[in-house]
Protein backbone atom coordinates (compact mmCIF):
# COMPACT_ATOMS: atom_id res chain seq x y z
CA UNK A 1 0.00 0.00 0.00
CA UNK A 2 1.25 3.19 -1.12
CA UNK A 3 0.26 5.67 1.72
CA UNK A 4 0.35 9.65 1.90
CA UNK A 5 1.54 10.96 5.50
CA UNK A 6 1.36 14.31 6.47
CA UNK A 7 3.05 15.65 9.68
CA UNK A 8 5.94 13.11 8.64
CA UNK A 9 8.07 14.74 10.93
CA UNK A 10 6.29 15.30 14.09
CA UNK A 11 5.88 13.31 17.36
CA UNK A 12 2.82 10.64 16.19
CA UNK A 13 3.98 10.98 12.21
CA UNK A 14 7.88 9.79 12.46
CA UNK A 15 6.35 6.76 14.62
CA UNK A 16 3.64 6.16 12.40
CA UNK A 17 5.77 6.30 9.31
CA UNK A 18 8.67 3.84 11.12
CA UNK A 19 5.58 1.58 11.97
CA UNK A 20 4.13 1.76 8.20
CA UNK A 21 7.54 0.95 6.65
CA UNK A 22 8.03 -1.84 9.03
CA UNK A 23 5.03 -3.34 8.01
CA UNK A 24 5.67 -3.55 4.29
CA UNK A 25 4.25 0.29 3.20
CA UNK A 26 5.66 2.64 1.47
CA UNK A 27 5.32 6.14 3.37
CA UNK A 28 5.18 9.59 0.96
CA UNK A 29 6.47 11.96 3.50
CA UNK A 30 4.60 15.28 3.25
CA UNK A 31 6.65 17.88 4.94
CA UNK A 32 8.20 21.77 4.59
CA UNK A 33 11.26 20.58 3.83
CA UNK A 34 12.22 17.82 1.94
CA UNK A 35 15.30 16.34 1.10
CA UNK A 36 15.91 16.98 -3.05
CA UNK A 37 16.09 13.81 -4.80
CA UNK A 38 14.15 12.01 -2.29
CA UNK A 39 11.13 10.43 -4.15
CA UNK A 40 9.11 9.33 -0.87
CA UNK A 41 9.12 12.96 -0.09
CA UNK A 42 7.24 15.54 -0.99
CA UNK A 43 7.31 19.21 0.01
CA UNK A 44 4.59 21.17 1.33
CA UNK A 45 3.85 23.92 3.84
CA UNK A 46 0.45 23.36 5.51
CA UNK A 47 0.90 26.87 6.78
CA UNK A 48 0.40 28.32 3.05
CA UNK A 49 -2.94 26.17 2.68
CA UNK A 50 -2.14 24.50 -0.73
CA UNK A 51 -5.70 23.58 -2.66
CA UNK A 52 -7.33 20.81 -3.82
CA UNK A 53 -6.67 21.93 -7.01
CA UNK A 54 -2.84 21.02 -5.93
CA UNK A 55 -3.40 18.20 -3.48
CA UNK A 56 -5.32 16.14 -6.40
CA UNK A 57 -2.07 15.44 -9.43
CA UNK A 58 -0.12 14.16 -5.95
CA UNK A 59 -2.56 11.96 -5.00
CA UNK A 60 -2.29 9.77 -7.84
CA UNK A 61 -1.34 6.27 -7.27
CA UNK A 62 -1.88 7.01 -3.21
CA UNK A 63 -3.84 4.53 -1.55
CA UNK A 64 -4.54 6.01 1.78
CA UNK A 65 -4.08 9.32 3.51
CA UNK A 66 -3.02 9.66 7.10
CA UNK A 67 -3.11 13.40 8.47
CA UNK A 68 -1.01 14.07 11.43
CA UNK A 69 -0.15 17.59 11.39
CA UNK A 70 -0.67 19.22 14.75
CA UNK A 71 0.37 22.24 17.07
CA UNK A 72 0.09 23.04 20.60
CA UNK A 73 0.60 26.47 20.87
CA UNK A 74 0.02 29.32 17.96
CA UNK A 75 3.53 30.77 16.59
CA UNK A 76 4.35 32.64 13.93
CA UNK A 77 2.04 31.52 10.77
CA UNK A 78 1.72 28.24 12.25
CA UNK A 79 -1.95 29.16 13.03
CA UNK A 80 -4.64 26.50 13.99
CA UNK A 81 -7.09 27.87 11.32
CA UNK A 82 -4.34 27.06 8.58
CA UNK A 83 -3.34 23.92 10.09
CA UNK A 84 -6.21 22.45 11.43
CA UNK A 85 -8.41 23.06 9.37
CA UNK A 86 -8.14 25.05 6.02
CA UNK A 87 -5.45 23.28 4.71
CA UNK A 88 -6.75 19.15 6.04
CA UNK A 89 -9.98 20.20 4.56
CA UNK A 90 -8.60 21.08 0.94
CA UNK A 91 -6.87 17.76 1.61
CA UNK A 92 -9.47 15.51 2.30
CA UNK A 93 -11.57 17.27 -0.40
CA UNK A 94 -8.99 16.31 -2.92
CA UNK A 95 -8.95 12.54 -1.47
CA UNK A 96 -12.30 12.29 -2.27
CA UNK A 97 -12.08 13.54 -5.82
CA UNK A 98 -8.92 11.36 -6.70
CA UNK A 99 -10.51 8.40 -5.50
CA UNK A 100 -8.32 7.45 -2.47
CA UNK A 101 -9.06 4.49 -0.70
CA UNK A 102 -9.00 5.65 2.50
CA UNK A 103 -8.12 8.58 5.11
CA UNK A 104 -7.51 8.52 8.84
CA UNK A 105 -7.24 11.84 10.26
CA UNK A 106 -5.19 12.38 13.75
CA UNK A 107 -7.52 15.16 15.94
CA UNK A 108 -7.74 15.17 19.36
CA UNK A 109 -9.86 13.85 22.65
CA UNK A 110 -11.97 16.69 23.10
CA UNK A 111 -12.83 17.71 19.72
CA UNK A 112 -16.34 17.54 20.20
CA UNK A 113 -19.79 19.65 20.19
CA UNK A 114 -18.32 20.98 23.44
CA UNK A 115 -15.11 22.10 22.48
CA UNK A 116 -13.90 25.19 24.06
CA UNK A 117 -10.28 25.80 23.05
CA UNK A 118 -9.29 27.19 19.90
CA UNK A 119 -6.65 24.01 19.36
CA UNK A 120 -9.90 21.77 19.65
CA UNK A 121 -12.50 23.95 17.58
CA UNK A 122 -9.90 23.99 14.59
CA UNK A 123 -9.86 20.06 15.37
CA UNK A 124 -13.15 19.66 14.88
CA UNK A 125 -14.11 21.88 12.11
CA UNK A 126 -11.86 19.46 9.71
CA UNK A 127 -13.39 16.58 11.95
CA UNK A 128 -16.97 17.24 10.18
CA UNK A 129 -16.03 18.14 6.94
CA UNK A 130 -13.98 14.83 6.93
CA UNK A 131 -17.10 12.62 8.18
CA UNK A 132 -19.29 14.65 5.71
CA UNK A 133 -16.93 13.04 2.28
CA UNK A 134 -17.95 10.21 0.39
CA UNK A 135 -14.30 8.25 2.39
CA UNK A 136 -13.58 5.79 4.47
CA UNK A 137 -11.58 5.96 6.93
CA UNK A 138 -11.27 7.15 10.49
CA UNK A 139 -10.93 9.84 13.29
CA UNK A 140 -8.43 9.44 15.97
CA UNK A 141 -8.87 11.39 19.24
CA UNK A 142 -5.94 10.34 21.28
CA UNK A 143 -5.95 11.32 24.80
CA UNK A 144 -2.87 12.81 26.45
CA UNK A 145 -0.03 10.97 24.51
CA UNK A 146 3.29 10.06 26.08
CA UNK A 147 6.10 8.33 24.21
CA UNK A 148 9.79 8.60 23.99
CA UNK A 149 11.35 12.28 22.72
CA UNK A 150 7.59 13.81 23.35
CA UNK A 151 7.12 17.31 24.37
CA UNK A 152 4.55 15.58 26.44
CA UNK A 153 6.03 13.31 27.82
CA UNK A 154 8.88 15.59 28.79
CA UNK A 155 6.50 18.11 30.44
CA UNK A 156 4.55 15.09 32.51
CA UNK A 157 8.20 13.70 33.69
CA UNK A 158 9.28 16.77 35.00
CA UNK A 159 5.76 17.06 37.07
CA UNK A 160 6.23 13.61 38.28
CA UNK A 161 10.37 13.89 39.54
CA UNK A 162 9.42 17.26 41.41
CA UNK A 163 9.30 16.52 44.76
CA UNK A 164 6.53 19.39 45.67
CA UNK A 165 4.28 20.64 42.94
CA UNK A 166 0.94 23.76 43.42
CA UNK A 167 -1.48 22.32 41.34
CA UNK A 168 -5.28 23.04 40.70
CA UNK A 169 -7.93 20.91 42.41
CA UNK A 170 -4.83 19.56 43.77
CA UNK A 171 -4.38 17.10 40.75
CA UNK A 172 -7.64 15.95 40.74
CA UNK A 173 -9.02 16.06 37.48
CA UNK A 174 -9.20 13.31 35.58
CA UNK A 175 -6.71 11.83 32.41
CA UNK A 176 -6.89 8.82 30.89
CA UNK A 177 -2.60 8.93 29.12
CA UNK A 178 -2.11 6.25 26.14
CA UNK A 179 1.39 5.20 25.04
CA UNK A 180 2.82 6.31 21.75
CA UNK A 181 3.00 2.78 20.68
CA UNK A 182 -0.40 1.84 21.18
CA UNK A 183 -1.71 4.88 19.52
CA UNK A 184 0.54 3.95 16.49
CA UNK A 185 -0.46 0.13 16.50
CA UNK A 186 -4.43 1.85 16.20
CA UNK A 187 -3.69 4.28 13.29
CA UNK A 188 -1.95 1.45 11.39
CA UNK A 189 -4.72 -1.27 11.95
CA UNK A 190 -6.99 1.61 10.66
CA UNK A 191 -4.81 2.02 7.36
CA UNK A 192 -4.59 -1.57 6.30
CA UNK A 193 -8.53 -2.27 7.55
CA UNK A 194 -10.54 1.28 7.30
CA UNK A 195 -14.32 1.50 8.40
CA UNK A 196 -16.69 1.63 5.06
CA UNK A 197 -17.40 4.99 6.13
CA UNK A 198 -15.44 7.81 8.53
CA UNK A 199 -15.62 6.89 12.12
CA UNK A 200 -14.34 8.04 14.82
CA UNK A 201 -11.82 6.46 17.05
CA UNK A 202 -11.04 7.53 21.21
CA UNK A 203 -7.89 6.37 21.72
CA UNK A 204 -7.10 6.37 25.23
CA UNK A 205 -5.10 4.19 28.30
CA UNK A 206 -6.92 1.56 29.91
CA UNK A 207 -8.58 3.73 32.72
CA UNK A 208 -9.15 7.06 33.85
CA UNK A 209 -7.35 8.24 37.13
CA UNK A 210 -6.74 11.54 38.51
CA UNK A 211 -3.59 13.71 37.38
CA UNK A 212 -2.22 13.02 40.49
CA UNK A 213 -2.26 9.11 40.56
CA UNK A 214 -0.60 9.95 36.41
CA UNK A 215 1.99 11.44 38.40
CA UNK A 216 2.15 9.33 41.29
CA UNK A 217 2.82 6.00 38.57
CA UNK A 218 5.22 8.19 36.63
CA UNK A 219 7.20 9.41 39.33
CA UNK A 220 7.46 5.13 40.16
CA UNK A 221 8.28 4.23 36.62
CA UNK A 222 11.07 6.86 36.89
CA UNK A 223 12.57 5.18 39.47
CA UNK A 224 11.22 7.67 42.49
CA UNK A 225 10.46 5.85 45.82
CA UNK A 226 9.94 9.21 47.91
CA UNK A 227 6.03 10.54 47.63
CA UNK A 228 5.04 13.74 46.15
CA UNK A 229 3.47 17.00 48.04
CA UNK A 230 0.68 18.54 45.81
CA UNK A 231 -0.25 21.77 47.09
CA UNK A 232 -3.75 22.66 46.16
CA UNK A 233 -3.78 26.46 44.44
CA UNK A 234 -6.50 28.83 42.96
CA UNK A 235 -7.27 27.82 39.07
CA UNK A 236 -7.14 31.52 39.04
CA UNK A 237 -3.63 31.82 39.87
CA UNK A 238 -2.64 28.72 37.91
CA UNK A 239 -4.34 30.65 35.02
CA UNK A 240 -2.48 33.80 35.98
CA UNK A 241 1.28 31.87 36.14
CA UNK A 242 0.17 29.84 32.65
CA UNK A 243 -0.63 33.05 31.01
CA UNK A 244 3.15 34.69 32.03
CA UNK A 245 4.32 31.53 30.94
CA UNK A 246 2.72 31.83 27.70
CA UNK A 247 5.06 34.57 26.83
CA UNK A 248 8.28 32.53 27.60
CA UNK A 249 10.05 30.97 24.60
CA UNK A 250 9.73 26.93 24.40
CA UNK A 251 6.71 26.84 26.85
CA UNK A 252 3.93 24.44 26.59
CA UNK A 253 1.86 26.21 28.74
CA UNK A 254 -0.45 29.07 28.62
CA UNK A 255 -3.84 30.75 29.33
CA UNK A 256 -5.54 27.96 26.43
CA UNK A 257 -3.05 24.80 27.33
CA UNK A 258 -3.77 25.37 31.19
CA UNK A 259 -7.57 25.32 30.42
CA UNK A 260 -7.33 22.01 28.45
CA UNK A 261 -5.60 21.08 31.41
CA UNK A 262 -8.14 21.77 33.97
CA UNK A 263 -11.05 20.43 31.89
CA UNK A 264 -9.30 16.95 32.28
CA UNK A 265 -9.29 14.22 29.23
CA UNK A 266 -10.54 11.04 30.17
CA UNK A 267 -12.45 8.86 26.87
CA UNK A 268 -15.95 7.86 27.90
CA UNK A 269 -16.43 5.69 24.98
CA UNK A 270 -12.20 4.42 24.52
CA UNK A 271 -12.02 2.27 21.33
CA UNK A 272 -8.57 1.47 21.33
CA UNK A 273 -8.86 -1.69 23.32
CA UNK A 274 -11.00 -3.19 20.77
CA UNK A 275 -8.88 -2.12 18.24
CA UNK A 276 -5.93 -3.77 19.30
CA UNK A 277 -7.43 -6.89 21.05
CA UNK A 278 -5.64 -5.92 23.84
CA UNK A 279 -5.35 -3.94 26.78
CA UNK A 280 -3.24 -0.35 26.07
CA UNK A 281 -0.22 0.18 28.38
CA UNK A 282 -0.53 1.16 31.69
CA UNK A 283 1.18 4.30 32.71
CA UNK A 284 3.24 2.69 35.09
CA UNK A 285 4.85 0.56 32.43
CA UNK A 286 5.23 4.02 30.22
CA UNK A 287 8.94 4.06 30.83
CA UNK A 288 10.84 0.97 29.85
CA UNK A 289 14.16 -0.02 32.78
CA UNK A 290 16.40 -0.12 30.25
CA UNK A 291 15.73 3.78 29.66
CA UNK A 292 14.49 4.49 33.39
CA UNK A 293 17.48 6.39 34.59
CA UNK A 294 18.37 8.10 31.40
CA UNK A 295 14.27 9.51 31.40
CA UNK A 296 14.56 9.71 35.66
CA UNK A 297 17.72 12.67 34.86
CA UNK A 298 16.45 14.02 32.14
CA UNK A 299 13.33 15.31 33.58
CA UNK A 300 15.75 16.40 36.91
CA UNK A 301 17.42 18.23 34.65
CA UNK A 302 14.96 19.80 32.92
CA UNK A 303 13.29 20.59 36.58
CA UNK A 304 16.31 22.05 37.82
CA UNK A 305 18.22 23.53 35.16
CA UNK A 306 15.32 27.08 35.25
CA UNK A 307 15.90 27.02 38.92
CA UNK A 308 19.62 27.26 38.46
CA UNK A 309 20.20 29.79 36.08
CA UNK A 310 17.21 32.19 38.16
CA UNK A 311 19.43 32.25 41.31
CA UNK A 312 22.56 32.83 38.81
CA UNK A 313 21.11 35.18 37.45
CA UNK A 314 19.72 37.07 41.12
CA UNK A 315 23.30 36.42 42.42
CA UNK A 316 25.13 38.76 39.89
CA UNK A 317 22.15 41.13 40.27
CA UNK A 318 22.00 41.07 44.05
CA UNK A 319 26.20 41.69 43.82
CA UNK A 320 25.26 44.37 41.20
CA UNK A 321 23.19 46.12 43.60
CA UNK A 322 25.64 45.49 46.75
CA UNK A 323 28.50 47.37 45.16
CA UNK A 324 25.93 50.18 43.54
CA UNK A 325 25.89 51.43 47.43
CA UNK A 326 24.41 48.14 49.49
CA UNK A 327 27.50 47.85 51.39
CA UNK A 328 29.55 50.70 52.35
CA UNK A 329 31.51 51.84 49.80
CA UNK A 330 34.59 53.46 51.84
CA UNK A 331 34.84 49.24 52.63
CA UNK A 332 35.02 48.83 48.98
CA UNK A 333 37.60 51.23 48.57
CA UNK A 334 39.14 49.43 51.03
CA UNK A 335 39.80 46.19 49.62
CA UNK A 336 40.44 47.99 46.55
CA UNK A 337 43.11 49.94 48.19
CA UNK A 338 44.52 45.80 49.05
CA UNK A 339 44.52 45.10 45.57
CA UNK A 340 46.80 47.90 44.66
CA UNK A 341 43.76 50.18 43.26
CA UNK A 342 42.91 53.69 44.62
CA UNK A 343 41.83 56.74 43.09
CA UNK A 344 40.18 57.01 39.97
CA UNK A 345 40.84 53.24 38.70
CA UNK A 346 39.47 52.24 42.16
CA UNK A 347 36.25 53.96 41.05
CA UNK A 348 36.12 52.33 37.74
CA UNK A 349 36.69 48.96 39.03
CA UNK A 350 33.97 49.31 41.81
CA UNK A 351 31.39 50.57 39.49
CA UNK A 352 32.54 49.27 35.86
CA UNK A 353 32.40 45.32 37.59
CA UNK A 354 29.21 46.21 39.16
CA UNK A 355 27.73 47.06 35.62
CA UNK A 356 29.43 43.80 34.48
CA UNK A 357 27.63 41.70 37.03
CA UNK A 358 24.53 43.38 36.44
CA UNK A 359 24.60 43.20 32.53
CA UNK A 360 25.56 38.97 33.35
CA UNK A 361 22.42 38.92 35.61
CA UNK A 362 20.29 39.91 32.73
CA UNK A 363 21.93 37.83 30.18
CA UNK A 364 21.53 34.78 31.91
CA UNK A 365 17.54 35.05 31.92
CA UNK A 366 17.72 37.02 28.15
CA UNK A 367 20.56 35.94 26.45
CA UNK A 368 19.19 34.23 22.95
CA UNK A 369 20.57 30.70 22.29
CA UNK A 370 23.19 31.70 20.09
CA UNK A 371 25.05 34.05 22.79
CA UNK A 372 24.30 32.19 25.83
CA UNK A 373 27.37 29.75 25.53
CA UNK A 374 29.32 32.84 25.35
CA UNK A 375 27.46 34.55 28.66
CA UNK A 376 28.17 31.05 30.30
CA UNK A 377 32.00 31.09 29.34
CA UNK A 378 32.08 35.56 30.48
CA UNK A 379 31.02 34.20 33.93
CA UNK A 380 33.23 31.62 34.20
CA UNK A 381 36.53 33.86 33.52
CA UNK A 382 34.68 36.58 35.84
CA UNK A 383 34.30 34.33 38.77
CA UNK A 384 37.49 32.59 38.00
CA UNK A 385 39.41 36.06 37.91
CA UNK A 386 37.73 37.07 41.47
CA UNK A 387 39.06 34.08 42.62
CA UNK A 388 42.65 34.06 41.45
CA UNK A 389 42.56 38.43 42.58
CA UNK A 390 41.43 36.96 45.94
CA UNK A 391 43.50 34.39 46.70
CA UNK A 392 46.50 36.35 46.09
CA UNK A 393 45.89 40.19 47.44
CA UNK A 394 43.33 38.53 50.38
CA UNK A 395 44.12 34.86 51.09
CA UNK A 396 43.01 35.01 54.28
CA UNK A 397 39.45 35.25 52.96
CA UNK A 398 39.39 31.14 52.44
CA UNK A 399 39.82 30.97 56.07
CA UNK A 400 36.45 32.86 56.73
CA UNK A 401 34.29 30.87 58.39
CA UNK A 402 31.48 31.83 55.68
CA UNK A 403 33.51 30.88 52.52
CA UNK A 404 33.37 33.80 50.47
CA UNK A 405 35.45 32.46 47.87
CA UNK A 406 35.29 28.57 48.83
CA UNK A 407 31.50 28.84 47.69
CA UNK A 408 33.09 30.43 44.09
CA UNK A 409 33.86 26.20 43.68
CA UNK A 410 30.50 25.35 43.38
CA UNK A 411 29.27 28.33 41.20
CA UNK A 412 32.19 27.60 38.87
CA UNK A 413 30.97 23.92 38.74
CA UNK A 414 27.31 24.95 37.84
CA UNK A 415 28.03 27.72 35.18
CA UNK A 416 30.09 25.28 33.80
CA UNK A 417 27.27 22.30 33.98
CA UNK A 418 25.07 24.88 32.26
CA UNK A 419 28.18 25.96 29.37
CA UNK A 420 28.35 21.77 28.67
CA UNK A 421 25.00 21.61 28.29
CA UNK A 422 24.09 24.28 25.87
CA UNK A 423 24.16 23.02 22.34
CA UNK A 424 26.49 24.38 20.36
CA UNK A 425 26.07 26.81 18.20
CA UNK A 426 25.19 25.62 14.16
CA UNK A 427 27.55 26.93 11.71
CA UNK A 428 26.38 27.97 8.24
CA UNK A 429 27.79 26.70 5.50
Amino acid sequence: MRVLLTGATGFIGRAVARALRQRGHTVVRAMRRAAAGDADALQVDFAAVPRSAWWTPRLEGIDAVVNAVGILRETGDQSFEALHTAAPVELFHACAAAGVRSVVQVSALGADGSARSAYHRSKKAADDVLRSLPLRGAIVQPSLVYGPNGTSAALFNKLAIAPVLPFPQGGRMQVQPVHLQDVVDGIVRLVEAPPDRVATFAFAGPRPLPLRAYLAELRAALGESSPQWIVPVPAALFRLGASVAGHLPGSMLDRETADMLLAGNAAPDNRLPALLGREPLAPRAFVAPATREAARRGAALDLWLPVLRIALALMWVWTAAVSFGLYPVQDSYALLARVGLQGGLATIALYGAAVLDLVLGVLTLAAPARWRRTVWLAQLALVGGYTVLVTAFLPEYWLHPYGPVSKNLPILAAIALLWALEPPARRER
